[in-house]
């Protein structure tokens, strides 16, 4: 067992796929036909490299087509937004589900914190398919098939007559933040607070401090606990960035009430 590893057990991740459910254990998991060892430069949430037994998601979305979109939800509640069809590439960026053996734990996340298992959704040449660190869901519980975020929830979307900032802006806001926060009680995500209810971020983040604290929360409110990650340049470029803060100020002008 690696020093620090907190013991990992055996798990069930569960499927929901047009309606069908299936679950697969984790032993079963790691003797899959297409289980591979595989390795991971700059993992996203060791911030080193890492090697994992590791089954291509591909195999396991049964009957899913290009056009679908999933979400992957974890145990914490993040809930990552994903289109389906980087998921079913067979090149360039490719996704797999990584599998912690507990006979073989992964180690801790960071000090004090658990491994980034049972299940974690890494990919190999993600910035060939320009994926976001969202997008790299540890800890996951459910795959499922859903309508895509502005079916589902009309309340993020921004007036007809809003610019092509706001509209790009939206779109940004799905890949980086609906993972962790929802908008005007839309959202499926579990672990962050609301954007817009009660009060919107650029209502009280005064000149640049909300871009500022978008690049490296820790900058502006330090403590132990804080699990925003910073977006980097590489991640979210500043043109980019300024698209998603257009977009949150116009939904200022748009709150719903929420029950």
């Amino acid at each position: 067992m690696l020093a620090g590893a907190t013991p990992a057990i055996a798990a069930e991740l569960h499927l929901e796929l047009h309606g069908k459910t299936h679950q697969w254990r984790t032993a079963d998991l790691l003797r899959h036909p297409q289980a591979h060892d595989i390795s991971i430069e700059q993992d996203v949430s060791y911030k080193r490299d890492m090697t994992y037994r590791a089954v291509p998601v591909r195999v396991l979305l049964e009957g899913v087509t290009a056009g679908d979109h999933i979400q992957v939800v974890a145990e914490d509640g993040f809930a990552a937004e994903i289109p389906a069809a980087p998921l079913l590439n067979d090149r360039g960026a490719v996704a797999w589900l990584a599998v912690e053996d507990p006979a073989q734990p992964w180690p801790p996340r960071t000090a004090g914190r658990p491994s980034a298992g049972p299940f974690y959704l890494v990919w190999q040449d993600s910035q060939a398919g320009d994926i976001g660190p969202e997008q790299w869901p540890f800890q996951v519980a459910t795959i499922r098939t859903l309508a895509p975020v502005t079916e589902r929830f009309p309340a993020l979307l921004p007036a007809a007559d809003a610019s092509t900032e706001v509209q790009a802006g939206l779109a940004h806001f799905q890949k980086h933040c609906l993972a962790c926060h929802r908008l005007n009680g839309a959202g499926d995500a579990q672990f962050g607070p609301d954007l817009n209810i009660p009060y919107n971020p650029t209502e009280y983040f005064a000149g640049d401090f909300l871009q500022r604290y978008i690049r490296d929360p820790q900058q502006l409110r330090r403590w132990p606990e804080g699990r925003m990650p910073g977006f980097s340049r590489a991640v979210l470029n500043d043109h980019d960035l300024q698209q998603l803060v257009a977009y949150l100020r116009h939904m200022a002008g748009r709150k719903v009430q929420v029950q």
